[in-house]
């Protein structure tokens, strides 16, 4: 998918345009869309802004689209999409749409297809349910006949099998167990956990670590999260689409290094983010969600500079 996003960039400015800029529009709109959710749901103007720096500069994401490289293009492609349907889910609501935007994210990152028992719920209606979703199959069905395409084209076979076909890679230690396996869970919630910053006595003292950072350093303020009503069933099929997209990224053999937090994550951030807007609009924007803002873009700006800037960071 982030080719195809790319194919009229590039039709225009040809050479001049590079991955990374594409990677920065994505960025960039998913800042505008989960604002905009934001307004659909509550409008309350402190919220907005409070949505808008969160998704901009408080997570990851501004890291993965300030680098641009392919992995990170790839999810942050699929997070514009994502984000994309749950803005449809919550105001137009039309099952074409939403289908098309989960296809095109699909296309991104196989896996998050999982997200669709939220969108089910969403679109669920006693008189047209079945008019609703035929029409949401509809519109991811091109996409997932394209990838089948796609795939026998380069393997022979529906499936995407193109992790297998680098040489050596299931010797490599950490797919012991193959590519996916439930072994591989612990150490998976180990990083997105119980991950920290590499500590020296020498200068600059704290840098990040490759291999990952717990996802209560790097975005503190995603706990408010658990502050959404979890009586409403489009909060509790919300946390289930997250648990589904989990099952999978937590079973792959690495962790997502190299990177800056913990990437893999990013596959549901849409979802969480729409879950911390939940949460924060039932009491509206308070001290201690500015607070722990601030944390939030200050441990992610820590991350870019470090990073990107003086290239202070190790396994």
């Amino acid at each position: 998918m982030p080719a195809i996003v790319a194919l009229p960039f590039r039709l225009v400015f040809k050479n001049n345009f590079n991955q990374e800029y594409l990677s920065q529009i994505l960025g960039a709109g998913i800042v505008i869309l989960s604002m905009m959710i934001s307004w659909a749901l509550k409008k309350d103007k402190k919220l907005l802004i409070w949505v808008g720096l969160l998704t901009g500069f408080g997570n990851i994401m501004w890291f993965l689209s300030a680098t641009g490289s392919s992995w990170y293009l790839g999810q942050i492609t699929a997070a514009f999409f994502l984000t994309a349907a749950i803005l449809e889910a919550v105001t137009r609501k039309r099952p074409f749409s939403i289908g098309v935007f989960l296809g095109a994210a699909y296309l991104a990152r196989l896996q998050i297809i999982l997200a669709f028992p939220v969108f089910l719920l969403f679109l669920f209606d006693k008189k047209k349910w079945f008019k609703n979703y035929f029409k949401l199959g509809v519109g991811m069905l091109p996409f997932i006949l394209f990838n089948f395409y796609y795939n026998f084209v380069r393997f022979g076979t529906i499936f995407d099998k193109g992790y297998y076909l680098i040489p050596g890679v299931l010797k490599e230690p950490w797919y012991k167990n193959g590519i996916l396996n439930l072994s591989y869970i612990p150490e998976n919630l180990r990083v997105i956990f119980a991950s920290f910053p590499k500590f020296q006595k020498t200068f600059p003292f704290v840098t990040p670590s490759w291999g990952g950072l717990s996802i209560w350093i790097t975005t503190p303020s995603f706990i408010y999260a658990l502050s959404a009503r979890i009586k409403e069933r489009v909060i509790q099929f919300s946390w289930l689409s997250i648990v589904l997209i989990s099952l999978v990224i937590f079973s792959h053999g690495t962790t997502g290094f190299t990177q800056f937090g913990y990437r893999f994550a990013v596959d549901f951030y849409p979802i969480l983010i729409f879950l911390v807007i939940k949460g924060v609009a039932i009491t509206g924007v308070k001290w201690h969600h500015w607070l722990l803002l601030t944390l939030s873009i200050l441990v992610n700006l820590w991350g870019v500079l470090w990073i990107n800037k003086f290239g202070w960071v190790g396994f």
